[in-house]
């Protein structure tokens, strides 16, 4: 396989593996496929490409910078704090479409578009990687990055589901809370470039993703079967 090739298999294939379970957990009410594909693909362009020119003039890089300087201090710090800030609003602009179009009605509906959202930018962002860095690069964060990314795009997922059902006045703390988890995994990750040992937080930080989404998955899941049984009686009442 060429390595241009294996590189956008690597970048992509996991990520789409990924959409296909979460897209399939959601049993009881299924979402369109045009919309769940096309969250996923507005997620690995526009989304993409909105963060990168905002990382740009945050961080001085390609010469987008003020002056040719970082409107912020370049450091492992202020480098993931930009990188939460800007990449989650990004993504959030993928999920903000199906919500726009009503598709959206539950916490596991927004699970499933916050994780398309955020599968697509980790697969473009996992390509870029790989096309500067070497087809390793794209192997190596194909384990880690998707399911980041698709975890905190679904916390605001979650938050733009239980807007449309009236039940959360504010999408703020789901904003505060992914782009926080986004920039500790992102700190964290740099300074164990220097210190090695610095990965344990990042280790930790993966068992606390995994904890996030289970917990969504087990309230979506139990609130769309009892909309489901609730359907069900309607039917028996009235027949």
């Amino acid at each position: 396989m060429h390595p241009v090739n294996a590189i956008i298999f690597f970048a992509y294939a996991p990520a789409l593996a990924l959409l296909w379970y979460f897209y399939h957990r959601d049993r009881y009410e299924p979402e369109p496929k045009r919309y769940v594909l096309g969250t996923f693909i507005m997620g690995a362009t526009l989304s993409v490409g909105v963060a990168m020119f905002l990382e740009a003039v945050l961080t001085g890089g390609g010469n987008f910078g003020v002056g040719g300087y970082a409107l912020l201090p370049v450091s492992a710090f202020y480098i993931a704090l930009v990188a939460g800030i800007v990449e989650e609003p990004s993504k959030a602009l993928a999920i903000r479409w199906p919500f726009n179009a009503g598709q959206m009605d539950g916490v596991m509906d927004g699970i499933v578009y916050g994780v398309a959202a955020g599968l697509g930018f980790a697969a473009t962002e996992n390509l870029l990687y790989g096309l500067g860095y070497g087809l390793g690069t794209t192997i190596l964060r194909a384990f880690l990055t998707p399911f980041a990314h698709a975890t905190w795009s679904a916390i605001i997922g979650v938050g733009y589901g239980l807007r449309a059902e009236g039940k959360t006045p504010s999408l703020f703390p789901y904003y505060v809370i992914a782009m926080a988890l986004h920039f500790f995994w992102d700190y964290f990750a740099f300074l164990s470039i220097g210190v090695p040992a610095y990965s344990i937080f990042t280790i930790l930080l993966i068992f606390i993703n995994v904890a996030i989404i289970r917990y969504f998955l087990m309230i979506g899941e139990r609130e769309d079967m009892a909309r489901w049984w609730y359907r069900v009686w309607r039917v028996r009442k009235y027949e």
